[in-house]
């Protein structure tokens, strides 16, 4: 069994339950942890830094990255249901964006990071 005494832990009893109180919910981390895995994959990483130059069709996006449109598709509907990137229709078209600015920063502070 473990040793529950303080003194083998260098905060004291108030700082660690502080500290536990001010962890996010389980169920946050869960979520945090699911959309992290979103970013897992480098074509989405692909498609979400070409959205972050301009709004794109489909065909324009596979196009750009060399992907079939099935494949595209899927992805992208991966990132939507995700709220990483939003669609409009426009006739028979749609067309994709990146959700918000937030996804914008996520991705400048992964390159930022790496980049270190």
């Amino acid at each position: 069994m473990a040793e529950t005494t303080n003194e083998y832990f260098a905060l004291s009893k108030e700082d660690l339950s502080r500290l536990k109180s001010e962890t996010p919910p389980d169920e946050k981390l869960y979520d945090l942890a699911e959309l992290y895995k979103v970013f897992g994959d480098t074509t989405r990483i692909r498609i979400l830094y070409a959205l972050s130059e301009a709004e794109m069709c489909v065909g324009d996006v596979a196009q750009l990255l060399g992907l079939t449109q099935t494949a595209c598709s899927h992805q992208l509907r991966v990132l939507k249901n995700n709220k990483l990137v939003r669609c409009r229709r426009d006739g028979k078209a749609m067309f994709y964006s990146l959700d918000d600015d937030h996804v914008r920063s996520i991705l400048a502070l992964g390159m930022e990071h790496i980049m270190e």
